[in-house]
């Protein structure tokens, strides 16, 4: 309720009162902040990745898919290479610690491995809350690899409960209902073809 309230008054150009928030609670604001940046820079980098040689094998099975190429750049369609701790590297030099890495779903710890990416070698669905910020991750796995989907845990900013992949986009549908999917595919694959109140449970 109180970001629709922000968006609505940033719309209509009214300057909202400023609360006073304790510590506890700019603390808490700040660290949600910083792991939407985290996730923001692992879609980026997953985004390339399916652009680059790395990501040939998944622009063939979303080919296959029949996807367009806008349809990929609309929903932020991305690969996770076969060596995953790439994207651990990348982040870290982002200037994001291991923890802060961690917290936002990305990765695990181990202390024979220590940081440890989630995704491998799979095409990657970035779920974006209303406001179109990257909470979380869907992987759909390259070839015969198990789980074969793959989603980020409840974090911090990812409450599975509280989000339906696509909502971003159906918010603003002009249809007086919506079309509740099974998984990402379906939802990508009915609003290319103009469903765009599709949205799928996470």
């Amino acid at each position: 309720f109180p970001e629709a309230i922000k968006v609505l008054a940033e719309r209509a150009g009214v300057t909202l009162p400023q609360e006073e928030l304790s510590e506890a609670a700019k603390k808490k604001e700040s660290r949600r902040a910083r792991l939407l940046e985290v996730n923001k820079a692992a879609a980026g980098y997953y985004f390339y990745l399916l652009r680059s040689e790395k990501g040939k094998v998944a622009v063939s099975y979303l080919d296959k898919r029949g996807l367009s190429e806008e349809t990929k750049h609309r929903f932020g369609l991305g690969y996770a290479s076969a060596y995953g701790n790439d994207l651990i590297m990348y982040l870290k030099q982002k200037n994001f610690t291991d923890e802060e890495i961690t917290a936002s779903g990305l990765a695990g710890f181990s202390e024979q491995k220590g940081l440890n990416s989630k995704f491998w070698n799979r095409v990657m669905f970035p779920i974006q809350d209303t406001n179109h910020r990257v909470i979380g991750f869907g992987g759909r796995v390259m070839g015969e690899g198990e789980p074969k989907y793959l989603n980020s845990p409840e974090t911090e900013i990812f409450d599975k409960s509280r989000n339906l992949y696509g909502l971003n986009f159906a918010r603003t549908s002009k249809k007086d209902n919506i079309i509740l999917c099974e998984g990402y595919m379906d939802v990508i694959s009915l609003h290319q073809a103009g469903f765009d109140q599709a949205v799928a449970s996470l």
